[in-house]
């Protein structure tokens, strides 16, 4: 295959529907085998150019995929609203069928046969990143616009937008739930916590210790794609991005970039930014590193997941290795006190409580412990999680190694189990978010699992799901 180079990587002209000199942009920017990134040789204002240039044909390609796999339109809830109370929940599946095809009629066939028909449903396969050559972070509109008006720092990228419509993503800015003052409720005073403004809000809340590790999970550090040098993809230099830009209120804003521990680049799925609600009773952290403390993932992620998982490009940039016993511990001690929204329907072993509970909540909780096998991996006694790792082996349902949008469908392996309190927040849904709506999740897992549910047994897990 012909091959040129662009800022220190080779590109190959196999891309198809674009130029070949389009190709250098949005094509793996690595070979195949590579594990390092090289050091950029094109001038940033010519990356810029080109970037600039190729977006708009990005974008399309990416809207086309989603729009081809899903309904993105909003379709909210009747009277049903995440826990801040500010946005609906919305209703319905969005994945869309195989032309011809019921779901009754998937759940009634084999894997093998599905596979061989070639009827998974396509929103069911891993989501590509939007730019999945290229990968990192990519942050939703209001959260740029709101971080700008603040700090004025910029986290809006010139080679690509956020891909999802913000009816499919969470509540913004989310409430802030603390298990230190559970009779406060919600802290944030309907406010994005940002470096400008933490201590005037939290304030009188929280010790000094967490106050200093709310500092520092405020503060912007250099990141892959967001500081000063040659391979950033914003126009203005910056000192990076912060831990809480993700994890707004340390909760999810729906931010995604590349796990960095897969590789080649066309290997590695799109990981979506989970909730830090609940922190102190997960015992693994990451979807795949499996990390066994919150203060080993907080010197991961400053070591290395902010460079696409390479210790070399963070010692070429600038990398902060925070202080272990001092500054990560003050970290992990303000993360460890973030509770979940309130769930009065709950007693205190996460079961029902039948005075509070509707006859549908009932029955969607007898399914979720019993025929729908939920409660096998998100144990209601330990927060809806078992702080173990799953593979759910979806690769029986397709043809490996199929290519979108430059991402090649690969087993995802063993995924850690996620918490499900107060799972109405927290869209889209799996560690890529590639299902948008609760009942996208049911539809998956009844198919995955071979549960058969009825039509109605789904909405009574729906409507169970509701409650946590």
């Amino acid at each position: 295959m012909w091959k040129f180079r662009r800022s220190g990587a080779f590109f190959g002209a196999s891309f198809t529907g674009i130029s070949v000199l389009a190709v250098a942009a949005v094509s793996d920017p690595l070979p195949p085998d590579a594990t390092y990134r090289p050091l950029p040789t094109m001038p940033f204002s010519e990356v810029r150019r080109i970037d600039e240039a190729q977006k708009p044909d990005v974008m399309r390609r990416q809207r086309d995929l989603l729009d081809r796999r899903y309904d993105l339109s909003d379709r909210p809830m009747p009277e049903v609203m995440m826990s801040g109370g500010m946005k609906p929940v919305q209703d319905g599946i969005r994945v869309k069928l195989p032309a011809d095809t019921s779901w009754d009629q998937l759940a009634e066939m084999t894997p093998a046969e599905i596979r061989d028909k070639n009827l998974l449903p396509e929103g069911f396969l891993p989501l590509p990143h939007v730019k999945q050559a290229t990968g990192g972070q990519v942050f939703p509109n209001r959260q740029i616009d709101e971080i700008h008006v603040q700090e004025m720092r910029d986290l809006r990228r010139f080679d690509v937008d956020f891909d999802l419509p913000d009816n499919l993503t969470p509540e913004f800015p989310p409430p802030i739930f603390l298990t230190t003052h559970p009779e406060l409720g919600d802290v944030s005073r309907g406010q994005l916590l940002t470096i400008k403004n933490f201590y005037e809000i939290m304030n009188g809340i929280i010790t000094p210790v967490q106050m200093e590790g709310l500092r520092l999970l405020l503060t912007p550090f250099p990141q892959e794609e967001f500081n000063q040098t040659e391979d950033r993809k914003v126009a203005d230099q910056s000192t990076g991005v912060s831990c809480l830009d993700c994890h707004s209120n340390f909760h999810t804003n729906a931010a995604f970039h590349l796990t960095p521990d897969v590789r080649p680049q066309a290997d590695r799925f799109r990981l979506d930014t989970t909730s830090l609600r609940g922190l102190f009773n997960q015992q693994i952290h990451g979807s795949k590193r499996s990390l066994r403390s919150v203060e080993d993932f907080t010197e991961f992620e400053q070591r290395t997941a902010y460079f696409n998982g390479d210790h070399v490009s963070a010692t070429r940039k600038g990398v902060n290795l925070p202080d272990r016993p001092n500054q990560v511990a003050m970290m992990a001690q303000m993360q460890n006190i973030i509770d979940f929204p309130p769930a009065p329907k709950l007693d205190p072993f996460g079961r029902l409580d039948p005075a509070l509970a509707t006859a549908q909540e009932l029955s969607g909780e007898q399914i979720f412990i019993g025929k729908g096998r939920c409660a096998d991996c998100h144990v209601p006694q330990t927060e809806f999680m078992d702080n173990n790792m799953h593979d759910l082996k979806l690769e029986r349902f397709y043809k490996i190694g199929q290519v979108f949008n430059d991402f090649v469908t690969l087993p995802d392996g063993p995924i850690k189990t996620f918490t499900l309190r107060g799972i109405k927040d927290s869209p889209p849904y799996m560690h890529d978010g590639r299902l948008m709506t609760l009942a996208d999740t049911v539809e998956f897992f009844n198919l995955v699992l071979g549960v058969k549910l009825t039509e109605q047994e789904k909405k009574d897990l729906v409507a169970y799901l509701l409650t946590l």
